[in-house]
C-alpha cells in the first residue's frame, strides 16, 4: 500500500467519518466510540480533509488538524488519516469511489452525524453515496427531526434498518443506513472557533 494510506486486509469492516475535523474534538470521540459499538465496525478511519468544498473560509492547515485529531481520539481501531489529500479528491462521492478501488473486498461503512443527514441533498451526487456503501447515523443534539424528515432519509426509507439492529450495518449491502440515538454530546468544532480556542 501506498505511503499516507492505512492498511486494511479484505473481509474488514471499516467506519469511515469524513470531516474537516477544525477543530477534533469530544463530540467527534464520542460518535466515533457509539459507532464503533453498534454498527459492527473493527475499526474506524478519521478522514481529515484537506478543506470543505462547502465551506467559504478556509479550515486550519492539514498538518495543525490531523495533530489535534491524534491528541484528541486515542483508541487502538482509530486511525487518523489524510488520506483524501493522497487521493486528490475533494467530494465524499469521490473519495468512496477511489477508496472502493484501491480496497478490493474491505466493506466500508460511511458515519455522519444526523445534522449531515439532514442536509445530505445538498452534497454532490448523495444519491450515489446513499447507494454505494452502507450509512450510519448517530444523532446529535437538535437534528432528530429535520434528519428523520429530510429528503436522504424519505428516499431511502425502504433501505433503513432498525436502531435495534444496528450490529447488522457492517454486513449490509447498499443501498443500507440505519438512525441509532446516541447520548448527547453538545460540543461543536464551529462553537470552538467561536469562542476563540482554536
Amino acid at each position: 500500500m501506498r505511503q499516507g494510506f492505512p492498511l486494511a486486509r479484505s473481509g474488514e469492516v471499516i467506519g469511515l467519518l469524513g470531516g474537516s475535523f477544525d477543530p477534533a474534538h469530544a463530540g467527534h470521540v464520542h460518535i466515533t466510540r457509539e459507532a464503533l459499538k453498534r454498527f459492527g465496525l473493527m475499526r474506524v478511519w478519521w478522514l481529515v480533509s484537506p478543506g470543505n468544498p462547502i465551506k467559504a473560509r478556509g479550515p486550519a492547515p492539514l498538518e495543525t488538524r490531523m495533530a489535534r485529531a491524534r491528541a484528541v481520539m486515542q483508541h487502538p481501531r482509530v486511525e487518523i488519516t489524510d488520506i483524501e489529500a493522497h487521493l486528490g479528491t475533494r467530494y465524499t462521492a469521490e473519495t468512496l469511489t477511489r477508496l472502493r478501488a484501491c480496497y478490493p473486498g474491505v466493506r466500508f461503512i460511511w458515519l455522519m452525524g444526523a445534522d449531515n443527514l439532514a442536509q445530505l441533498h445538498h452534497w454532490q451526487d448523495w444519491r450515489g453515496i446513499m447507494q454505494s456503501v452502507p450509512v450510519g447515523v448517530l444523532a446529535r443534539p437538535g437534528d432528530r427531526i429535520s434528519a428523520r424528515m429530510s429528503p436522504a432519509a424519505r428516499l431511502f426509507a425502504p433501505a433503513r434498518i432498525a436502531g435495534r439492529a444496528s450490529a447488522l450495518l457492517g454486513r449490509a449491502d447498499a443501498p443500507a443506513w440505519c438512525f441509532v440515538n446516541v447520548p448527547m454530546v453538545s460540543q461543536s468544532s464551529s462553537a470552538i472557533r467561536a469562542a476563540g480556542g482554536w
